[in-house]
């Protein structure tokens, strides 16, 4: 039976997970140069519109259509959103004495293009977290072309493996290898989402090689509150991707509310206590980085852990992610935005330590993890899904960016690279410091103000 309050509440969080992507443009944004803000807003921005029309063409039915191919892809019985208004999701869908045992959602249905448009979300978000780690030197339409590329062999695929659940779409449909054979648990996308764009960006970062001049310059943010508009952002809309993620307005979703507010709280005590003992001084960027990286960690287990847990996951993330994005300068590869310290290692994070920390007090269809009495065997479920989904995300990822790069697609010339990719691929800047007024004043500009260069933004890095 339909229930409206689980509808509504679907749909409010299909919006807030929207949110996230604007979000996280202006948290990657802040921390970009002055002279390649711009080319970062819209390397995001352009996310919403190519993941839309992909996924209304064929996406949504590869991830979710009857799977076709031994839990490895969705059927094409939903090409075209084909067959999905009037029609019902979930456990009201399926006769009562067969029922899956799907940890959520409760015991009402909610519309299939409701659940359509939350999961077409984070579908949107997934390739822009990835676009992080090439910041400062690639070419829009190169980025735009992977982005179709990845969506469709990489991610589609790979939502099909984790959220694609037996009877979940009709009474006789089969969903994806990872929920239903292996049955490792991913409540919001740990492993499809974070882990998945964790290792591309990775992968992304070893094709296109590093920055001018890094790691001897590394690029400092060139608007630091920016970052915290950012980071304060996601973490509202991470309520739609976690709590929504419950498709029912009840208790699940209450629990996996408060799950992210305490984790995110945590994560930010450890990633600053780690900077306070390693460099004497927590700071700003550290205090954002430290809430993502807690968002990240507790998206797999929001469903799954109870508060305490939730704490102690934060923690360890915080903490994890505050020491993994010095990988990069030791193991040298160029993440410009550390993706692959905050979303590879957190969801890495966040996916393991359910076999520690999950309860089912706080889900009846969960597991109890070792700490709570059980076994290993879930523990090593979930490094399965883990490693796997991180394999294949990094391997197709290698080669799907090896080849728009030596098409001569993906990477900015030299000199556009030091002059600014913005004006080299958008023909505009993001601030304009001598022309029409400053602060509601004609004239000049005065002396105090950075130069048309961003050279007083930009400091050492220009």
């Amino acid at each position: 039976m339909l229930n409206a309050g689980d509808t509504a509440w679907v749909l409010a969080s299909a919006a807030l997970v929207m949110l996230m992507t604007p979000g996280l443009a202006f948290f990657y944004g802040g921390m970009v140069r002055v002279k390649s803000v711009l080319n970062m807003l819209m390397m995001n921005f352009i996310c919403l519109a190519i993941v839309a029309v992909l996924w209304t063409l064929y996406g949504f039915t590869m991830a979710f259509g009857d799977d076709a191919f031994g839990g490895l892809l969705g059927g094409f019985d939903f090409a075209g959103m084909s067959d999905t208004w009037g029609q019902l999701v979930g456990y009201a869908t399926a006769a009562t004495d067969t029922a899956p045992e799907i940890p959520w959602p409760g015991g009402n249905a909610i519309p299939m293009l409701v659940f359509a448009m939350f999961q077409l979300m984070f579908a949107i978000i997934t390739p822009a977290l990835i676009s992080g780690a090439i910041a400062d030197r690639a070419k829009f339409w190169g980025w735009a072309l992977f982005v179709v590329l990845w969506s469709t062999i990489v991610y589609f695929p790979v939502a099909h493996w984790v959220f694609a659940f037996d009877g979940f779409m009709g009474a006789d449909a089969t969903g994806g290898w990872i929920a239903n054979q292996l049955k490792a648990l991913d409540f919001a996308g740990g492993t499809a989402v974070h882990i998945n764009a964790g290792a591309a960006g990775l992968a992304l970062a070893l094709v296109l090689g590093k920055r001018r001049g890094w790691p001897r310059d590394t690029g400092r943010p060139h608007n630091v509150p920016f970052v915290l508009l950012g980071a304060g952002l996601l973490w509202f809309g991470w309520y739609g991707f976690n709590a929504g993620s419950a498709l029912s307005a009840g208790d699940l979703a209450g629990v996996a509310f408060t799950n992210t507010t305490v984790a995110t709280g945590a994560a930010v005590l450890g990633w600053l206590i780690v900077e306070q003992l390693r460099f004497g001084k927590p700071t700003t960027l550290g205090a954002a980085s430290g809430a993502i990286a807690g968002l990240v960690a507790i998206t797999p287990a929001a469903g799954f852990v109870s508060p305490l847990g939730s704490i102690a996951i934060g923690v360890i993330a915080g903490a994890v992610c505050a020491l993994a994005v010095s990988l990069k300068y030791k193991l040298g590869f160029d993440d410009s935005l550390d993706v692959v310290g905050v979303h590879l290692v957190g969801g890495l994070v966040g996916t393991l330590l359910i076999g520690f920390f999950g309860t089912t007090s706080v889900n009846s269809l969960g597991v109890d993890g070792i700490f709570y009495g059980g076994d290993w065997s879930q523990l090593g479920k979930q490094a399965a899904a883990a490693f796997v989904v991180l394999g294949y995300s990094f391997v197709v990822t290698l080669i799907l960016g090896g080849i728009i790069k030596v098409a001569g697609g993906f990477r900015v010339s030299k000199e556009d690279e030091v002059g600014g990719i913005d004006e080299a691929q958008h023909a505009e800047s993001a601030y304009d410091f001598v022309g029409g007024s400053i602060g509601g004043h004609s004239g000049s500009t005065p002396a105090s103000l950075p130069s048309k260069d961003g050279a007083a933004l930009e400091g050492s890095k220009a």
